[in-house]
């Protein structure tokens, strides 16, 4: 239990420093894409500036997202403040979505009147240190979803690989002009950037929805809920399981049979380790776990009667 604690703190300790450096490079790239953009004209760049712009409302969201999320439990947020993530990620793409219409607009009046492209070496250089700070951004936001399921700073890589791709689609647009000499390459490649924001945007809409109304976890997480509980060969079913991600916490609560002449010591004495195996594959979790006295229990009533078996429940 200790370790989990440990574990624990020092994802959240990880994820604090990630979402730092995030607002930090979005600071950063809009300031290069701003002075790039005066001197060039590229509407390539300016498509980059703008969404860099979103980038760092977006980053500093989710950089107070993660901590209020990573707050414990209080007297009116007994289940944590896990979904403020969520909302993180909802306003994220709220903003892509913005973004992508803004440099989509630009983009097509530059189509019908087009304009010179200037100082094009500049405009190119800035899309390279660009795209090698967001690489160095998304590694270490890649390193941390190995170690906690963040949907926030999931939300943020995926808004970061679109920044990616749109600085190499605006790279290439950039070089197609130079090499050809037709400016309707910057607006064309302005245009792919939308496309690619937009489709990053309803990404993250789809993954804050899923936490928001309380998704059901992967079949594998729960296969593996499953299987950590049955090692102990006293707990002989586990039915009713209900899983849900809210940030960096998993909320897991189940049913288990166990035999009905343990006596309350022993039965909570399985349950217990039941916990704790399932705690060493979850370490983020809040687990709750009803023992049943095997073939004794009557069906349990409530909003989620015992009597319905959802598609996804495993015996």
């Amino acid at each position: 239990m200790v370790t989990a604690v440990r574990t624990r703190a020092q994802s959240a300790a990880f994820t604090r420093g990630v979402t730092a450096l995030s607002v930090t490079n979005a600071v950063i790239l809009v300031a290069l894409k701003a002075l790039v953009w005066r001197v060039s004209g590229s509407v390539a760049v300016l498509a980059s500036m703008a969404d860099s712009g979103l980038d760092v409302v977006a980053a500093s969201a989710t950089f107070f997202a993660v901590r209020y999320a990573a707050a414990p439990p209080d007297a009116e947020h007994r289940f944590g403040h896990g979904k403020a993530e969520a909302f993180a990620s909802l306003i994220q793409a709220g903003l892509v979505f913005a973004s992508a219409a803004v440099i989509g607009e630009e983009a097509i009046r530059h189509l019908v009147r087009p304009q010179p492209v200037l100082r094009e070496s500049w405009a190119i250089g800035v899309m390279l240190v660009s795209m090698v700070l967001t690489s160095a951004l998304i590694y270490f936001q890649s390193r941390l979803l190995r170690k906690t399921a963040s949907v926030a700073v999931a939300a943020d890589r995926v808004h970061y690989a679109a920044d990616l791709a749109s600085n190499a689609l605006a790279l290439a647009s950039l070089a197609a002009v130079a090499a050809s000499g037709w400016v309707g390459f910057d607006a064309l490649g302005g245009l792919a950037v939308a496309g690619v924001l937009l489709w990053g945007a309803i990404r993250v809409f789809q993954e804050a929805s899923s936490q928001l109304l309380d998704h059901e976890l992967p079949d594998a997480d729960r296969r593996r809920i499953i299987a950590l509980m049955r090692e102990d060969g006293r707990i002989s079913d586990v039915h009713q399981l209900r899983t849900r991600a809210s940030g960096p916490v998993i909320h897991i609560q189940m049913h288990a049979d166990l035999d009905p002449d343990l006596s309350l010591e022993a039965a909570h004495h399985v349950v217990v380790a039941a916990e704790r195996r399932v705690l060493t594959a979850f370490p983020a979790a809040d687990i709750l776990i009803h023992p049943d006295p095997r073939g004794r229990a009557e069906p349990h009533g409530g909003a989620f009667a015992e009597s319905y078996e959802g598609p996804r429940d495993s015996k």
